[in-house]
């Protein structure tokens, strides 16, 4: 099959071609640099039928020869389009237009999404699936325009111009050494001594519970999560097939009788919980409560894996259960997903060192290498003092938006379950006089027919006993669409 003979327009000249062959799109108009030119061009003439589903398209030479661009730009467009399906690359015979049946349908069926049954991961597909819902008061993280996207894009550019930077290597086991060194020092702040050789560089928060879950237990133990707890914690231990129970949680912290009679009833391997802000109640343990399960735990001989993803948001947390106990029984863990960027993943480990290494060793077996560029980018935020100042705003701004959302739920006819000090999230109760057999799950499912993600209570409880509450991140609760339409679609009867 010969190469098409089209004659391709100079894509440097954006003029309409004067031999009347092209009338040049506005597309190509928009064309910000010469390699989408060129691909504009090659998707015009498939889009007019110049160049049929088979046809060959010119080689990289004479095509750059032709558009006056160098091959190098030839071989990106080309790349790209492969990527996208327009094209094909067949070895040895150069590049063609795709087959009709290459193109494959890129759609979702977002009814089907939103139809399925309420569980841990409901919230997650709504929330990543249909990128065109505007309103996420169900999500649990900080809205894109709170983060400090500048400063990460800074970072990237330091970072690539540094010769010593590692952009193409391994990193070590443990993971990068300056930001294991930094992490200790900001632990040591909080109280938790761990040396830099006590600190793991995992992908995530997620990420680290997952290597501690699969190094500690099989699908024969027993771990116990609050009631409610963050329904990731049910999401990934319910994927691992492991016996989950649920210990009733209180505004001082989870409910110490109950948590006793489990422990002496189904002697369980594990502890999950959050130590400085609860998800999704937004409480926090008291000292109390917090010493007395320390030694509930060393009593069962207990492991307790304390989150702390959201320990910036709090001015003045409570003292960790890692410093009241020194990392003796707790595994620690913290993240800079939720208060950073969570493209950017990045989360750490820290504990004593015979479990570090058993964790590491998992660490190596199933992912190999924690991610260098981002633990780089983090290391350069910590340092130049862009984390902090950022951390410092957000902490005013969650302020301002708890007491805004906090009123409105009331006027709403909602209760709140406790008053957080600090953070994300307010947990409160559906209102009284609502129709029967309306209740969080219904709501929801309703609130996704107005472009609205919310997070029904039971996604939170392994007991299923919180189908009246709902959780609310305050960052992302203040368009007053999201309680207009709550009070409009709440008092509804279940047909």
């Amino acid at each position: 099959m010969h190469e098409s003979g089209y004659q391709y327009p100079d894509p440097a000249n954006t003029a309409d071609d004067t031999t009347g062959q092209l009338s040049v799109s506005q597309e190509i108009l928009e064309a910000t640099t010469l390699v989408e030119k060129v691909m504009t061009i090659i998707r015009d003439r498939i889009n007019a039928m110049s160049l049929m589903p088979g046809a060959r398209l010119p080689s990289i030479r004479r095509l750059s020869e032709t558009m006056s661009v160098s091959k190098s730009t030839v071989v990106e467009a080309y790349d790209r389009l492969v990527a996208e399906g327009i094209i094909q690359a067949r070895r040895g015979a150069g590049f063609y237009v795709a087959e009709k049946n290459h193109f494959l349908p890129i759609t979702t069926d977002f009814k089907e999404i939103r139809d399925r049954n309420i569980n841990p991961y409901w919230v997650m597909r709504q929330s990543f699936s249909n990128h065109e819902t505007p309103f996420r008061p169900g999500c649990g993280w900080l809205p894109q325009d709170w983060l400090p996207e500048e400063s990460i894009r800074r970072a990237l550019r330091q970072i690539a111009r540094s010769p010593s930077s590692n952009i193409s290597d391994y990193e070590e086991p443990l993971g990068l050494l300056p930001l294991r060194q930094l992490l200790s020092t900001r632990l040591r702040e909080q109280g938790v001594i761990a040396a830099p050789a006590q600190i793991l560089i995992t992908d995530s928060g997620t990420n680290a519970l997952d290597l501690i879950c699969r190094t500690f237990i099989r699908a024969s133990d027993t771990v116990l999560i609050d009631d409610p707890c963050y329904f990731n914690f049910r999401g990934l231990l319910l994927a691992q097939g492991i016996q989950l129970i649920g210990v009733p949680y209180t505004p001082q912290g989870p409910d110490l009788e109950h948590f006793a009679q489990l422990c002496a009833q189904h002697r369980p391997k594990l502890y999950i919980c959050n130590s400085g802000i609860h998800n999704p109640t937004g409480a926090t343990i008291q000292p109390a409560t917090a010493h007395r399960l320390l030694k509930l735990a060393e009593q069962h001989d207990l492991i307790l894996i304390e989150d702390n993803i959201f320990a910036d948001f709090h001015a003045n947390p409570p003292p960790l259960l890692a410093e009241l106990d020194g990392l003796e029984r707790v595994i620690h863990i913290g993240s800079f997903s939720k208060s950073l960027s969570a493209a950017v993943r990045s989360g750490y480990i820290a504990t004593r060192p015979d479990w570090l290494e058993m964790i590491t060793d998992m660490k190596l077996a199933t992912s190999f290498a924690s991610n260098a560029l981002s633990s780089q980018i983090i290391y350069q935020l910590l340092t130049d003092g862009s984390y902090r100042s950022h951390i410092e705003k957000i902490r005013v701004r969650l302020a301002e938006c708890q007491r805004r959302t906090r009123q409105k739920l009331l006027n709403a006819g909602f209760k709140l379950w406790c008053e957080p000090v600090g953070g994300l999230f307010l947990w409160a109760e559906l209102p009284d006089d609502l129709p029967e057999g309306v209740d969080s799950d219904v709501i929801s499912k309703r609130a996704l027919d107005h472009n609205i993600v919310l997070a029904p209570g039971n996604i939170f409880s392994q007991s299923q006993s919180c189908g009246r509450f709902m959780r609310f991140n305050v960052a992302q609760s203040v368009h007053p669409k999201i309680f207009e339409t709550l009070k409009e679609i709440m008092y509804q009867p279940v047909e």
